[in-house]
């Protein structure tokens, strides 16, 4: 058996603003809820399992989701329809910009909880990485 995540929690102010968000922006369907947890399943089978708890100090944590060449423009397209500032870089200091890493495209932006997510087209190459 290969060893794959399976799902991860995102800690959320409002779990379902939070899911709705996301889900809109890639284009996917927000699960129906789990317990606790408002799901957003990727095509990969991982979900995003989002909670929220009134008691937690929210850390901000980044997300990279590798997305299909052809739909990457249509993402950009829904961030500014959302009114929501999409950055080249990490740091977000290069607004309303992509970049072009490894050979794709590539954008940061917040989600509404301050998590930084990531849109890429090609995936990282790492050395010695298969």
């Amino acid at each position: 058996m290969a060893i794959e995540l399976n799902h991860t929690v995102v800690h959320s102010r409002d779990k379902q603003v939070s899911a709705r968000f996301l889900a809109g922006i890639l284009g996917v369907e927000v699960g129906a809820p789990f317990g606790p947890f408002v799901p957003v399943d990727l095509d990969n089978r991982v979900t995003l399992d989002f909670y929220e708890d009134p008691e937690l100090t929210l850390v901000p944590q980044h997300f990279a989701f590798l997305v299909p060449e052809e739909e990457f423009d249509t993402m950009i397209a829904r961030l500014e329809v959302a009114g929501v500032t999409y950055y080249a870089d990490p740091h977000h200091s290069d607004p309303g910009r992509v970049n072009r890493l490894f050979g794709g495209r590539g954008a940061y932006f917040a989600d509404p909880d301050g998590h930084n997510m990531e849109i890429i087209t090609r995936p990282y190459a790492r050395p010695g990485a298969a």
